[in-house]
């Protein structure tokens, strides 16, 4: 078993936060995009809150519940804390950006943005579960039991 490394740790969890909770506002944001698409003017005023509301706060949950699981390995709650709280509110400025990316490249933009979001936060997990210096990060611990 290998020593943990709590850097590895703080910062893999918090890019496993942004990512998946990024992706998920990009695809609220996309969700959203393609029901405007259906709707003329006076409905979309009506019905596009809603969505994008529930997106937002399914991103900030995502975000900082994946920030929280994946540190853990840390022994402080606090550190655990801090870094899902920072985590959502980088999944939230990853969301904001993913309208730039609708603004710019449409649909296929916020498609390839939710695409790279959740890349990182794949890689960002992975980065965690090594650093945590459980069985070379692959998710089992001493005796060959699998570890949460």
């Amino acid at each position: 078993m290998r020593e943990r490394d709590p850097l590895a740790i703080g910062l893999g969890a918090l890019a496993t936060g942004i990512g998946l909770g990024g992706a998920v506002l990009a695809l609220a944001q996309l969700g959203v995009a393609v029901i405007a698409g259906r709707l003329d003017a006076a409905e979309r005023a009506r019905v596009l809150p809603d969505p994008l509301l529930f997106g937002l706060l399914a991103g900030l949950v995502v975000a900082a519940a994946f920030g929280w699981r994946r540190s853990h390995p840390l022994d402080n709650l606090w550190q655990r804390g801090v870094i899902a709280v920072l985590a959502a509110v980088g999944a939230l400025l990853v969301g904001f950006l993913a309208a730039v990316a609708h603004r710019f490249l449409g649909i296929a933009g916020v498609i390839l943005w939710s695409a790279l979001a959740a890349g990182f936060g794949v890689a960002g997990s992975r980065w965690a579960v090594a650093g945590s210096g459980i069985d070379g990060g692959r998710g089992k611990g001493e005796g060959g039991r699998v570890l949460p």
